[in-house]
């Protein structure tokens, strides 16, 4: 007696389904964007002809969206009930299945402005969930056809089997199919709560509105007009994004709260109405981290507003003897920060906007930290909800813990834009082009060397201060065919970029960043 095709259509069904909620559940946990079914459905909206939209608009009204994405659970759940019962034939079949779906679910996700690498995560476990929870199913299925075949090819097997084996293989199937099922409610239940506390976040952020925060404006000269070199200003989404948090912090507004405390006289807490009626201070300020390699992009030059962290410690009273500041995150992250630099004359500062508007939630939405000529690993505490005022001699943080420096100042450093390693340059005059940064102290020139020959000066940008990156350009004459492109910085004190080639641990990486390219001999049109 064979299974019924309806066992392995609920088997397909049930694995199907357990994986969109599990990929939905640790997109929501990711906090990275929409579950990958969403993504879906967006792009369909994209590769909708316009009338198409319209007439679907106007006849659905606001339920066009629901609408599509029942189409898609729908078409989802036919396909999903179809590789159950190849299952039932060949076992590689539901595999091709799902591969084509995570596909399209991964191009999807893709497709969305500003994904990176880590939004196909959602997919691949989805896609590990489909192929784990069907093999579970349909074990059972499969093993009571074998037994009820005659010469069954397991001889451990009776040929005919009685009630009571039939019995027990119902029964590991329907308990099998509960368990997933309860699993994907739960997850699924979870991944809501976890998205709904973020879309709260998010529209709150939407609606804030920060007096003295204005928009950004690049001061004009910053360009030297080279296509292909990294902008000047970076945008938010574009900003690279280094932390530990496996789940970002979702912080109301209104939840948040400051603590400053350890070697003070006064301590100081503070809410962030308390904080945003204060005086704002705005900032081009360059953050990179220290983990980029020489050429690397882990680099960015924003607008922040904020409140200058020097005054608040003012108010707090810092004892004698104090050194430095352990900043702790919400997620628990800490990092200990020079008090020095806290309380000189840059714009340290509680950060609560970048490039005009409030913080993004995955660059420590609602208050974060920002310090010029640190790299983050000692100075960007995001998220932050506590400042101790204390000793380096008493404390140890995240990092230093882990054999990273106690103080990281940021190192003079430059790098190669145009053209990218490998590129073709017109041999001559081919513009070459790119970005250096000497924080605390600013970039007085960029000098560029051509198959480790003499080093010739480029032409900076303009910048407003020296914590934030400057462009350079050159123009080449060289030889047709492959040549080396190397380039250093020196500071305002011409203290000139090392070419000793180091490592990014313990302190961040230093060398010329070096390329390839090929000269182009230029055709007279």
């Amino acid at each position: 007696m064979r299974t019924s095709r309806g066992s392995w259509s609920v088997a397909g069904l049930v694995a199907g389904f357990a994986g969109l909620a599990v990929s939905y559940c640790v997109a929501m946990v990711l906090t990275t964007r929409d579950a990958p079914l969403t993504s879906v459905a967006e792009g369909v909206t994209r590769l909708t002809p316009g009338p198409v939209v319209e007439r679907a608009i106007g006849v659905l009204g606001h339920w066009d969206k629901p609408v599509l994405l029942l189409m898609i659970l729908l078409l989802s759940a036919a396909l999903f009930a179809w590789a159950g019962l190849l299952a039932r034939r060949w076992w590689w079949a539901p595999v091709i299945v799902y591969a084509v779906l995570a596909l399209v679910g991964g191009i999807a996700v893709q497709s969305q402005r500003g994904a990176g690498t880590i939004d196909l995560l959602p997919v691949a476990v989805g896609l590990a969930t489909w192929l784990v929870c069907l093999s579970l199913l349909t074990e059972p299925l499969r093993r009571h056809e074998q037994a009820t075949e005659p010469g069954a090819a397991d001889p451990g097997l009776p040929a005919s089997p009685g009630p009571g084996t039939a019995d027990h293989t119902r029964r590991t199937f329907l308990i099998r199919t509960g368990v997933v099922v309860a699993g994907a409610v739960v997850l699924g239940t979870v991944g809501r709560v976890v998205g709904t506390g973020r879309r709260h976040v998010e529209e709150a952020r939407r609606l804030l509105r920060l007096p003295g925060v204005t928009e950004p404006r690049a001061p004009a000269g910053v360009r030297v007009g080279v296509e292909g070199v990294t902008p000047w200003v970076t945008p938010a989404d574009a900003f690279y994004r280094i932390d530990t948090a496996f789940v970002v912090p979702t912080i109301d507004p209104d939840d948040w709260h400051l603590r400053i405390h350890g070697m003070v006289d006064r301590e100081v807490m503070l809410s962030y109405r308390e904080l945003i009626a204060r005086r704002v201070t705005q900032a081009w300020v360059t953050l990179n981290c220290v983990s980029n390699p020489v050429g690397g992009d882990l680099i960015g030059n924003a607008w922040w507003s904020g409140v200058r962290l020097a005054d608040l410690l003012e108010e707090a009273g810092v004892q004698p003897g104090a050194d430095a500041v352990l900043q702790t995150s919400d997620d628990g992250w800490t990092c200990g920060t020079p008090l020095a630099a806290l309380t000189d004359d840059r714009e340290a500062m509680l950060a609560v906007a970048m490039n005009g508007r409030p913080l993004p939630i995955d660059h420590g939405f609602p208050v974060r930290t920002i310090v010029p000529g640190l790299y983050g690993y000692v100075s960007a505490c995001k998220w932050v909800v506590e400042m101790k005022v204390t000793r380096f001699a008493d404390i140890e943080a995240y990092w230093t813990q882990r054999g990273w420096a106690e103080q990281g100042p940021v190192k003079i450093a430059s790098r190669i834009d145009v053209p990218g390693d490998g590129g073709d340059v017109e041999a001559s005059g081919g513009r070459v082009a790119g970005v250096a940064w000497a924080q605390r102290t600013g970039i007085s020139s960029v000098e560029i060397s051509v198959d480790d020959g003499p080093w010739q000066r480029a032409a900076l940008g303009r910048v407003p201060s020296v914590d934030t990156w400057v462009q350079w350009a050159a123009t080449l004459d060289v030889e047709p065919g492959e040549h080396t492109l190397a380039v250093r910085a020196r500071d305002a004190h011409g203290e000139a970029q090392t070419g000793e080639v180091r490592d990014t641990v313990p302190d961040g990486a230093t060398g010329w960043h070096t390329i390839r390219f090929e000269a182009k001999e230029t055709v007279d049109g």
